[in-house]
């Protein structure tokens, strides 16, 4: 699909018309990227059927910005785009991404310092020259290097949100070109690995297995550099090939042969200390352990590694899913046969947090449910956002009366079950943003952080542990506020947090946006001793959003969760065992 890269260029054409200052087309640009980038179709598909008259029934496309994607479609670039790019400093898109760094104040570093890099930018911090202009202060400054030191470390990696459907559009090209070339191979044997199967919330590069004899191994690789996105071929064998494509990704292509496939989709799914302390097993059960297979010391022959199965199992292992091989006790608990039995996709009943167009959602609520009712859930909870949330257009109590009417009338219709809720604001006091005569009224109720970042630990503790103290509250979602790439977690002693959870029977939400992920696995694998309950939601803001579960879930299975940790795997009755209010 080429939504993902037409979004991201419109993207790009805003940002740097924000920068020149130009008014209103850069939200025009935005608001068109956002929903290409939430489209549920494939934009190519669109155009090939319809034409641009297709493409102008898109909101927020009008004819102007139809002939740009129609362009792009055809020719693999914009012209009037290219020229706005070549006449823009190089580093300003760049530096658009530093959090804080808005376009008027990215104009005003550059004329007063001359700025234009993220170079420049490191030097006049290190200098200490932007605490000395106006309006920026030392403050300022000690914020800018925080947020280059967090762009950074983001930008080593790729969010887990783009890399997952990166390669598995790749793996779809490579399929059906090896379909077209009549390759003789098992097709459901091409398969990321890495860090990317393992689930984790940033990747590296992106490497894919394949499995096939020697005489097609190079059919593969042919099929491979020809992908119509690589921009480079930088390695072609019949073993291993490497290429760049268009937007900068390496990916690597390894080909084994079927008695070897097993123990390199676990050597290459990692992590690097799980296979090392699996080595260490292995050498004491008088075995050798690779990439291509498991072999005994003695006579040197091949035990296993036509699967992973077969490793492990060879090993006194049971099988470990990839999901945990970081060596935070899967191995012994393998070694004893008490693995968690992880939380599955198909465990999952409902969605407990989404918005609509009542809030800052793009979608009605009828389509929203329309959309979650397809998917089969049982329920779903629309949760737009409080009053006080005026950048998000939050609710005033009579829209939010307005709403429930809605809901009355659409619960007639559907056979879904739909949840008056909201995500209420937790204010600097820990209070909630709605009266009690309204939150009672609430089916349920998901208290958020999205002010006040900076606070002091302890103040930061005390707001959030009072607000689950209030027995209005049934979900904290997105726990540590953190947005991969643009804001750290904020400061606050998690173990209190999760102690007042748990005293007061809260459920803590694994938020599934993918520039989210909060809670993350490290903190889900915590709180998990404080006997804690989980949500999975997206916190969907179209119906595209709602596909992005599969991501927390991820997260979930990192942090070693069961179907009975998650409350939105349980039946519709069952859920009244956690949250009190709701309607039999």
């Amino acid at each position: 699909m080429k939504n993902r890269e037409i979004a991201e260029l419109f993207y790009e054409a805003a940002d740097i018309l924000e920068y020149q200052q130009v008014e209103w087309k850069p939200r025009a640009y935005r608001k068109a990227a956002q929903m290409i980038e939430n489209l549920g179709e494939d934009i190519e598909k669109i155009y090939g059927r319809e034409g641009k008259e297709g493409l102008t029934e898109i909101p927020g496309v009008g004819e102007s910005i139809a002939d740009h994607i129609a362009e792009y479609l055809e020719t693999g670039k914009v012209e009037k785009f290219e020229k706005l790019k070549g006449k823009a400093p190089s580093g300003t898109v760049e530096l658009m991404e530093i959090r804080g760094l808005g376009a008027k104040r990215m104009k005003k570093l550059a004329d007063a310092l001359g700025i234009m890099t993220l170079s420049d930018l490191k030097n006049a911090i290190n200098t200490h020259k932007i605490m000395e202009l106006e309006d920026f202060g030392e403050k300022s400054e000690e914020n800018l290097l925080k947020a280059v030191e967090q762009y950074e470390k983001s930008h080593d990696r790729m969010a887990l949100g783009k890399a997952l459907p990166l390669a598995e559009e790749l793996i779809s090209a490579l399929k059906a070109e090896c379909k077209r070339t009549t390759c003789k191979i098992d097709f459901s044997k091409i398969i990321y690995t890495g860090s990317l199967r393992r689930l984790k919330e940033t990747i590296g590069d992106i490497d894919i297995l394949a499995e096939a004899e020697k005489e097609e191994a190079l059919k593969i690789m042919d099929a491979f550099v020809s992908l119509p996105d690589v921009e480079q071929v930088v390695l072609k064998g019949n073993t291993k090939s490497s290429v760049i494509l268009r937007e900068g990704t390496s990916i690597d292509l390894r080909v084994v042969p079927p008695e070897s496939y097993g123990a390199a989709l676990q050597y290459f799914t990692g992590s690097k200390e799980h296979n090392i302390e699996l080595r260490n097993i292995a050498l004491r059960e008088g075995y050798k352990l690779s990439e291509y297979g498991l072999y005994s010391k003695e006579s040197e022959k091949q035990v296993a590694g036509k699967s992973e199965e077969d490793i492990y199992g060879k090993l006194g292992l049971a099988y470990i899913p990839p999901e945990l091989r970081e060596n935070r006790g899967e191995i012994k608990a393998a070694a004893k046969n008490s693995l968690p039995k992880l939380v599955e996709a198909g465990d999952l009943r409902g969605d407990l947090h989404i918005h609509t167009n009542y809030s800052e959602g793009k979608e009605s609520i009828e389509t929203m449910i329309e959309r979650a009712d397809s998917l089969g859930y049982e329920y779903v909870g629309v949760t737009d956002h409080s009053r006080s949330q005026r950048i998000a257009n939050g609710m005033e109590i009579e829209k939010l009366k307005a709403q429930w009417k809605e809901i009355d009338k659409l619960s007639k219709r559907f056979r879904i079950k739909i949840l008056k809720g909201s995500e209420v604001e937790i204010l600097r006091d820990g209070s909630l943003d709605y009266p009690d005569e309204i939150l009672k009224e609430l089916d349920i109720v998901v208290g958020a952080v999205h002010s006040g970042f900076s606070a002091p630990e302890k103040k930061m503790t005390d707001r959030i542990t009072a607000a689950l103290e209030n027995r209005r509250l049934d979900i904290l979602a997105h726990p540590s506020g953190r947005m991969l790439g643009k804001r750290k977690a904020y400061d606050v002693n998690f173990d209190k947090v999760f102690e007042a959870a748990a005293a007061n029977k809260k459920v803590l939400e694994i938020n599934s946006q993918p520039s989210r992920l909060d809670l993350n696995d490290e903190l889900i694998f915590r709180a998990k001793d404080f006997g804690l309950k989980f949500c999975i939601s997206t916190d969907s803001h179209s119906i595209s959003d709602l596909a992005s579960i599969r991501y927390g879930l991820g997260q979930a299975r990192r942090g070693w969760l069961e179907k009975e940790d998650v409350v939105n795997t349980y039946p519709y009755p069952r859920l009244n065992e956690i949250f009190k209010k709701l309607k039999r």
